[in-house]
């Protein structure tokens, strides 16, 4: 499905989606538990991979018709052998979190998902689990699915990298819980994506369970029981960063974009406030009533390090192509291995727009002096954050913007574009109105 962005401008009030981080941990510590509900939870394509991988190992998930609350009964803590094949589909968090969650099967588990999802480093996980006392390989020998694990996994202590994925530090910390021994993890790294473990961090312990920080990484005791009658999810500050940059790059003159449901959380995206203030746009974040607004305004190139924010890149980006003078994204080489390689593609898109951008292995710099954003056929390349930045980028080029696989914004932002329509862009992506 292609979108078609023209140049507009916004004005207006909109909800960002729940966030994504939050129900796929939301799901699975149900899933460990054995009977939540879980409110507002995203509806999208990622967390129902989730729920499927908790229904393949023993659970019970069903959705409301109305999507407003998930119910699970779950495992208990001792997933079973799945029947089939567990896919995860295109959702990198789903397989990395379950990962764990089937090393703790008696039998074996065999993990999944789209030739993207296959592509995608999980040998610091298998070995992880190994070390565990599981059993945990990659089919083809290369560290990528499709994974077999399982073998009743004990617990222990175990060094890994923090700077691949800060996924396999929550994948631990959530099934070590219910381990004998507990996992104490040793990072060998830096560790990357910081406020994604502590958002895991955060939910564990609305669910009852305890864990902390060491000298050397973190722990989580065994023995533990995942308990929580309720859990609301909060809403997803990656997917308001779209919207607060369409606002601070194309509001109406004197109009401002008010975006609700943004209550302070453990969520390191919330970093865009603070990004957007440095670069000069006029913003503000009413943090008691959940609602950030903000209005066009000049912006400014600035350094932004994504070590623990890595989801915002495509955003900065397009913000730096908009920008006077030069916006520096460094400590980025992590967010290769997404979706796809956002480094990359962020570079490709945005110079096929007009931008002037600079690569580096670890770092991209848009130089917006040079940048004259332009009208064009550009390619989300199955990447939902791709999707919607090149869109916002869109608002302000000059002459209409195709952006091919308008369909993955259904991942985590669902009816994105009619978002955007209903703030006044002439926005339309396949039959949407």
């Amino acid at each position: 499905m292609d979108a078609h962005v023209s140049p507009s401008r916004v004005a207006g009030r909109a909800r960002a989606p729940p966030s994504k981080s939050y129900t796929h941990r939301a799901i699975l510590a149900a899933g460990y538990g054995e009977g939540t509900v879980v409110r507002d939870p995203l509806d999208s394509a990622d967390p129902h991979a989730t729920g499927r991988a908790v229904e393949a190992f023993g659970g019970d998930v069903e959705w409301d018709d109305d999507a407003s609350a998930v119910r699970v009964d779950g495992f208990a803590g001792r997933p079973e052998t799945p029947e089939d094949v567990v896919d995860c589909g295109n959702s990198g968090t789903t397989m990395r979190l379950v990962t764990a969650t089937g090393g703790l099967a008696g039998g074996l588990v065999v993990l999944t998902g789209d030739g993207s999802l296959r592509s995608r480093p999980q040998g610091p996980l298998l070995d992880a689990v190994t070390n565990l006392g599981g059993r945990a390989e990659s089919t083809r020998g290369n560290g990528q699915a499709p994974l077999v694990v399982g073998g009743a996994m004990s617990g222990g202590s175990v060094a890994i990298p923090g700077d691949v994925s800060s996924q396999f530090v929550s994948a631990l910390l959530m099934a070590g819980a219910v381990t004998n021994d507990g996992i104490e993890v040793e990072l060998e790294t830096e560790l990357k994506s910081a406020p994604y473990v502590e958002i895991t961090r955060e939910l564990l312990a609305d669910f009852g369970v305890d864990t902390e920080r060491t000298d050397a990484g973190f722990r989580v005791p065994g023995g533990q029981t995942y308990r929580a009658d309720e859990y609301a999810v909060p809403g997803d500050f990656s997917s308001m960063s779209y919207l607060l940059a369409a606002g601070a790059l194309a509001a109406e003159d004197g109009e401002t974009l008010t975006v609700e449901g943004a209550r302070p959380s453990a969520q390191g995206d919330s970093a865009i406030v603070e990004i957007l203030d440095r670069m000069g746009a006029d913003i503000d974040w009413d943090r008691d009533a959940g609602e950030i607004g903000v209005g066009r305004a000049a912006l400014s190139g600035v350094e932004v390090d994504v070590g623990d924010t890595p989801d915002l890149l495509p955003t900065i980006a397009v913000l730096g192509a908009a920008a006077d003078g030069d916006t520096r994204i460094v400590n980025a080489e992590h967010v290769r291995y997404k979706e796809t390689d956002r480094v990359a593609a962020m570079a490709e898109e945005l110079g096929e727009m007009g931008a002037s951008v600079t690569e580096e292995p670890d770092s991209l710099t848009v130089h917006g002096d040079d940048s004259d954003l332009r009208g064009a056929t550009v390619d989300g390349r199955g990447d939902h954050r791709l999707v919607m930045a090149l869109a916002v980028a869109g608002l302000v080029a000059d002459g209409e913007t195709k952006i091919r696989g308008a369909e993955h914004v259904e991942v985590s932002f669902p009816g994105f574009f009619e978002t955007l329509a209903d703030l006044g862009a002439e926005a339309l992506a396949g039959g949407w109105p």
